[in-house]
């Protein structure tokens, strides 16, 4: 497996980034190669995404859902990934993003894409992609606020 670790810094409060975060189905609008989401209840998710130039559908399922915290999912079919991005308050009306993602690359494209980087680059440039989404809009396009234990 492989991991990526990334943080940014957005300047909303850690609420309204946590909410546009639960907006799954918001995704493609700041997420790369990712073409939809489809969220199909409180846990699980269908995607569509374009990996090593392949497009790719997977199911993936929610394991841990702390508002305001923490949202932690693992894939059920396709890809093995799975991984967790908490949410952390720096001060009032700026918040801090972590994630980690653990993923298994197959094929020889994927694996070469991994060993140079593009996977890393791709997650980093999504999350400033989110920064950007969130700060331009000042405010969530939704909410969920539910627990997932």
């Amino acid at each position: 497996m492989s991991v990526i670790e990334k943080s940014i810094d957005l300047n909303v409060a850690v609420r309204t980034a946590y909410n546009q975060w639960t907006q799954f189905e918001e995704f493609p609008r700041f997420m790369e190669g990712v073409e939809q989401v489809k969220q199909i209840d409180d846990k699980h998710l269908h995607w569509k995404a374009t990996i090593g130039g392949k497009q790719e559908e997977w199911e993936a399922e929610i394991t841990e859902q702390v508002p305001d915290q923490r949202i932690a999912w693992r894939s059920q079919s396709g890809a093995k990934n799975e991984g967790i991005v908490i949410f952390s308050p720096v001060t009032e009306g700026k918040s801090k993003i972590n994630l980690r993602i653990e993923y298994e690359p197959k094929g020889m494209v994927e694996k070469t894409g991994d060993m140079i980087g593009v996977v890393s680059q791709r997650v980093e440039g999504d999350l400033k992609r989110f920064k950007d989404y969130i700060e331009s809009r000042g405010r969530e396009t939704g909410a969920w606020r539910g627990n997932v234990q």
